[in-house]
């Protein structure tokens, strides 16, 4: 993906070329050691430990706001401004470029993928792997975290502008302070998952909605550093697969992992011990925006009594108070209804193979249902085996596909962050302490 994002990023808004530069960069940092490498050779399940990405070593993932402070350390280097209004002005500039960028979603990536349905019915599965596809980087929820962090960042500017009124003595307090906070901020999942690990007990069974790399962390070193055993149920995710995706990292560590359908909470919800989440933001009064489905997870959670844990950076602290998603800001409103597509999902098995004991249409008439590219079942079996069943909807019919909802705080339990161990009601003296 890294060679993807530069590509794009050539023909991109300055800010945004840098951008893509730093999180393409970030799959190519140098390796750190696992938790595996730390503890020793056995999982939580005893036997070889295989690294969370499957290899030896994983690679270093920057956050996307992290990312973004890098972009305004380099703005404050190649700037030309001869006063601190005017720095203020190309670092506020460069912070809107970069959130107007994260509300769109991000950048449209060529990534390899199974084509549509074509007239070339003898292409092997790994000519079809290689044809272009449309994939959307950001997912259009990474806004809130992006705004927060640099809000942050142009705090630390102003406190040092007030410090040093020189202004190149100031430019180069601006760039120290900035790097230690880029480097804090880089460490904060590993923070997160010291201070939230002790609450995974032995036994017990959680679960998760959706991909968060902070709640991965924690689960990782609970049972990989801590040798805990445990089982993890993961909602599914919709529309991106996210849970899914968390499911595989957690099966090449050893760790027993279910994937559930995200309408199913409710009826497994009896069987956990608790829930815990990541979030996109954490907001004035306590609640969180995360990946849509958290809402009804915390509201389920309280109704059976399971304790409700959220897992968030305090760069991603921001200055909102919604009262209900209503008051939510928009979010991948550039990425249109083109990015939800329904699929009748028991056609084909999660091993990527057709179920071909389903090919006659609803009627019985054993014609074949008719795929999303004009192919029947059938053909769409015999030649594209890897190819979803897609449904597709008259244009009367509207989609609504939010990335995120609002969870408020009565719903949460306590919040995990590198600041420590947080009741939702201690946010706002965080938020206070932060920006002051």
């Amino acid at each position: 993906m890294d060679q993807l994002l530069q590509e794009q990023a050539e023909h991109q808004h300055p800010v945004i070329s840098d951008l893509c530069f730093h999180l393409s960069k970030s799959s190519k940092a140098a390796s750190t050691a696992s938790p595996s490498d730390e503890a020793g050779s056995s999982t939580a399940a005893g036997g070889p430990s295989p690294s969370p990405s499957g290899g030896g070593k994983r690679l270093a993932s920057t956050p996307l706001p992290v990312a973004a402070i890098r972009v305004l350390l380099n703005v404050i280097r190649r700037s030309g401004a001869e006063t601190m209004m005017g720095l203020q002005a190309d670092l506020r500039d460069a912070s809107d470029v970069m959130v107007e960028f994260a509300k769109r979603g991000g950048p449209i990536l060529h990534r390899q993928h199974l084509p549509p349905q074509s007239d070339h019915a003898t292409t092997t599965a790994t000519d079809r792997r290689s044809q272009p596809s449309k994939r959307y980087l950001l997912a259009g929820r990474s806004h809130i975290a992006l705004s927060s962090g640099c809000e942050l960042f142009l705090k630390y500017v102003t406190r040092a502008s007030l410090e040093t009124p020189e202004f190149q003595q100031c430019k180069l307090l601006v760039l120290e302070r900035g790097e230690r906070f880029a480097e804090f901020s880089t460490q904060a999942r590993d923070r997160i998952a010291v201070v939230g690990s002790p609450f995974i007990r032995e036994g017990s069974v959680i679960l998760t909605h959706g991909r968060s790399k902070v709640v991965e962390a924690l689960l990782l070193r609970a049972a990989m550093v801590e040798r805990r055993r445990f089982r993890v149920m993961v909602l599914e995710g919709r529309p991106d697969a996210g849970g899914a995706k968390s499911a595989r990292t957690y099966a090449a560590a050893g760790i027993p992992a279910t994937v559930v359908l995200d309408s199913a909470m409710g009826y497994v919800m009896e069987r956990v011990d608790l829930v815990l989440v990541g979030a996109e933001g954490v907001v004035e009064n306590g609640g969180t925006v995360n990946k849509v489905g958290t809402f009804a997870l915390g509201v389920m959670a309280r109704e059976l009594g399971v304790p409700f844990y959220v897992a968030a950076e305090s760069y991603k602290f921001t200055r909102l108070y919604p009262l209900n998603n209503a008051d939510l800001p928009e979010m991948g409103k550039g990425m249109g209804v083109d990015s939800l597509r329904f699929l009748d999902t028991l056609a084909w098995s999660a091993n990527n193979s057709v179920n071909n004991c389903n090919n006659s249409n609803e009627d019985g008439n054993g014609e074949g249902k008719v795929s999303s590219e004009g192919g029947t079942v059938s053909e769409v079996a015999d030649t594209t085996s890897l190819h979803p069943y897609v449904v597709n909807l008259p244009p009367s019919v509207s989609i609504e596909n939010p990335p995120c909802d609002f969870t408020p705080a009565k719903y949460i339990t306590l919040l995990f962050t590198d600041l420590g161990v947080l009741t939702p009601s201690a946010v706002s003296d965080e938020l206070i302490r932060l920006y002051q």
